[in-house]
């Protein structure tokens, strides 16, 4: 698990981390950006990091049901269910909008339905259709795989005569570190099978194609203000290291040296920098284009101590490029080319070494564990990509719809996605759309994958902290899903007489904190549910 603390570049704080991890989700706990697993920060610019504003202040309510609730008795029968139910949204129904449905998986009966039918914004329970969709189509073995190509030939001193290219297959876990313990960073690997290829010099160099992907990196409905923070990195087929990274700018003699974490080289960078002899304060004010240009400025004492600056990239697909030409460089492989560049490779262009992704059983569960945006969207894109055709957000929704009418049975038009992880303001779904797709999805070969990738309450990720003490502890496994504006949750639950139960809540309006109690409270009455 990446547990890089994530932070703003500029001296902002983040904006809340939105469902795909949307505003409020972000978790500063790790780089993979974890929705809803913490009170949200406020998105304000300028300032410091922890502020928050009224907004973002949480009320003087729990957001655990209270552990004596699992001493009670829960609900005996659906009416006892209902008007508990109504009970508890009563509280915060005047402060926002509320869809709740409740189906028994055991017996196909509807146990409650307040507004089953009406389009809200998900926030991060999204990804419950996007991990959907990617287990039928891809399987849990399913994988992505990262190809290396070359334009040229090798000649007989091992130099390769043209460039490399680095061709991206929407691999969400390409990073600058291993994805298992026993392994070596997929970049490290890449250049040493390489070399083990023959090659000891490219007189290229190292070209960068994404064009797996459509071109546009930010998904529409994504708020200007949320694009310097980690859980809404851009998205490109080829991306690295969730396309977030750490520049390194420290003293050394009279000059300040400029270097990256994960390692990357050749990227166009302007160092304005300037050091103040005998000095150890620094200000440092960092800029990048659309194009990836980076513009680093400010002064640094000769005495300071280095500064990180974590930051957004706006070009994944040459920060790719440039993580490969350093591996190489330090396999000690020669690259000519003194800065990588956007390409495409022609068709029967040779192939010299590939890496693959883990498997998409990994994938889905550290998306749904941590509610990671970055995952949704490859995934998201890479679903619809197919002989010839590029993985676009468009195709994407037009294929969700197809796959829930088809399989799930869900109504058209009950689901709009604009993006793969709940972080646009455009998406839309209906409550009984997504206790369709949970009843579907236990009918399924992948289903067991899919419901273990889902939080358990008391226990695990973003439900660790929720539902403590109750009959829902250890029971209940869901999706969870937060930003300014959206709580919501949806999953499954054993009740007390062992009947399974698909629910799905979903709350719009600014009340958000006593949603999530209120969520938790019906959660805690599902699993102590009998009739």
């Amino acid at each position: 698990m990446n547990r890089v603390i994530f932070a703003s570049l500029l001296a902002l704080a983040l904006p809340i981390q939105l469902g795909a991890m949307t505003p409020v989700q972000y978790a500063a706990s790790r780089a993979t950006v974890s929705v809803d697993a913490k009170r949200p920060a406020a998105a304000v610019p300028g300032k410091k990091k922890g502020k928050k504003t009224k907004s973002a202040a949480k009320p003087a309510v729990s957001t655990t049901a209270h552990a004596s609730t699992s001493r009670a008795a829960g609900p005996v029968g659906a009416d006892a269910l209902d008007a508990q139910f109504r009970s508890v949204l009563n509280r915060t129904g005047s402060k926002g909008k509320w869809g709740v449905i409740v189906i028994s998986l055991s017996s196909g009966d509807t146990l409650f339905n307040h507004h089953g039918d009406d389009q809200l914004l998900p926030a991060s329970t999204m990804k419950l259709f996007t991990a959907a969709m990617a287990l039928d189509r891809f399987g849990v073995g399913g994988h992505f795989e990262t190809e290396v190509l070359r334009a040229g030939a090798i000649g007989t001193d091992g130099t390769l005569r043209g460039d490399l290219i680095l061709r991206g297959a929407g691999d969400p876990m390409l990073a600058g570190k291993a994805t298992d313990e026993a392994g070596e960073p997929p970049m490290e690997a890449l250049a040493r099978r390489i070399a083990e290829a023959g090659i000891r010099r490219v007189s290229g160099t190292i070209v960068a194609d994404a064009s797996a992907f459509e071109e546009r990196r930010i998904p529409d409905g994504w708020k200007k203000k949320y694009l310097q923070a980690g859980y809404a990195a851009r998205v490109s087929a080829l991306s690295f290291n969730e396309n977030k990274i750490t520049m390194i700018v420290r003293p050394e003699g009279d000059h300040a040296s400029v270097s990256f974490n994960p390692a990357v080289s050749g990227l166009p960078l302007t160092n304005e920098v300037k050091i103040r002899k005998g000095a150890r304060g620094s200000r440092i004010s960092f800029k990048q284009d659309s194009t990836g240009t980076m513009i680093v400025r400010g002064t640094m004492g000769s005495l300071a101590a280095q500064r990180d600056l974590y930051f957004v990239v706006e070009r994944p697909d040459l920060f790719a490029a440039g993580a490969l030409r350093a591996a190489l460089i330090a396999r000690g492989v020669t690259v000519d080319g003194a800065t990588v560049r956007a390409g495409r490779a022609v068709v029967d262009a040779p192939r010299v070494t590939s890496v693959a992704s883990p498997s998409l059983e990994k994938i889905v569960t550290q998306m749904n564990g941590e509610s990671n945006n970055h995952f949704a969207e490859m995934l998201f894109r890479n679903v619809s990509r197919g002989a010839g055709s590029t993985g676009t957000a468009e195709n994407a929704n037009a294929l969700l719809g197809r796959f829930l009418t088809d399989k799930a049975r869900v109504a058209p038009q009950a689901v709009f996605a604009a993006d793969g992880s709940g972080l646009s303001t455009l998406d839309r779904v209906t409550p009984r759309a997504m206790v369709q797709l949970l009843s579907y999805a236990k009918k399924t070969v992948w289903g067991p994958v899919f419901e273990a990738s889902l939080p358990v309450a008391g226990r695990t990720e973003t439900l660790r902290k929720r539902m403590k003490w109750t009959a829902a502890m250890g029971n209940l496994h869901a999706k969870t899903g937060t930003t300014n504006d959206v709580a919501s949750l949806g999953g499954y639950v054993t009740s007390k007489t062992g009947e399974l139960l698909a629910f799905s809540f979903i709350y719009n309006g600014r009340d958000r904190w006593r949603a999530k109690d209120s969520m938790d409270q019906m959660g805690v009455a599902l699993a102590s549910f009998s009739r």
